[in-house]
């Protein structure tokens, strides 16, 4: 999937049921195939300004690439009462979306054991393994939307320089903290698990722990700066 830095034009937003108990906010075009990170920045603006103006029986949001679900209680509410409470939250998102976001800095080792993938995506890109080291480090990455697995954030505005396929097989356990990349994405692993994104470097920082409050380090609409180094056993 592509990316795209900015929209020239604000995107139109469309309201519709998501069932008996949810509200589903659409922004831009819906056939589109790139994730518009300008899109991205007013669905989390679109959250934030519902967590700002709480109505009763709201219940939860789920932000995605380019749409907004919010749940219900249909016992407390009409979908008619939260789309007009949804209105009313997109004519203040002007103003948060002004905001500058929270940024965190992640330490990285880079290749060896800590990044196996890291010399198949240097000759993938031909490039040098450093050179895609210093390309990951050169960007600030928004947290687009969380998934996969607790804490897991799908990172946008990667340079396409360093994109890669995801692997054609995926291994049984990535280590958590692992850096990835899938195709113009990357990510970071939280826990032990299976995955199929190019796994180039390593962090320590816990990016999920639940005896933290909150249990994420990171949230959407943050922004990730990757610094770090290549492994000496690179």
């Amino acid at each position: 999937m592509g990316m795209s830095q900015k929209s020239d034009l604000l995107p139109l937003v469309t309201i519709h049921p998501a069932g008996d108990g949810a509200a589903w906010v659409r922004f831009g075009d819906p056939t589109a195939a790139i994730v518009d990170i300008a899109i991205n920045r007013r669905v989390h603006a679109l959250a934030r300004a519902l967590e700002s103006a709480p109505l009763a029986g709201l219940r939860e949001m789920t932000p995605g690439y380019a749409a907004l679900v919010v749940y219900y209680d249909p016992l407390a509410l009409t979908y008619e009462q939260v789309e007009a409470h949804l209105r009313a939250a997109l004519a203040q998102i002007e103003e948060i979306e002004a905001r500058p976001p929270r940024v965190v800095e992640i330490p990285v080792v880079y290749g060896g054991e800590a990044g196996p993938d890291l010399d198949f995506v240097a000759r993938h890109c031909g490039l040098s393994a450093a050179e895609v080291v210093r390309i990951h480090c050169g960007r600030d990455y928004p947290v687009l939307m969380m998934g996969f697995t607790p804490g897991f954030p799908y990172l946008g505005g990667m340079d396409p320089r360093i994109a890669a396929p995801r692997l054609e097989t995926p291994r049984s356990r990535v280590p958590g903290g692992s850096v990835g990349i899938a195709g113009e994405q990357t990510g970071i692993y939280p826990l032990d698990s299976p995955g199929g994104w190019r796994i180039i470097g390593r962090t320590e920082v816990r990016l999920f722990d639940p005896t933290r409050e909150p249990p994420f380090l990171l949230a959407p609409g943050d922004v990730v700066r990757f610094r770090g180094s290549i492994s000496n056993g690179v």
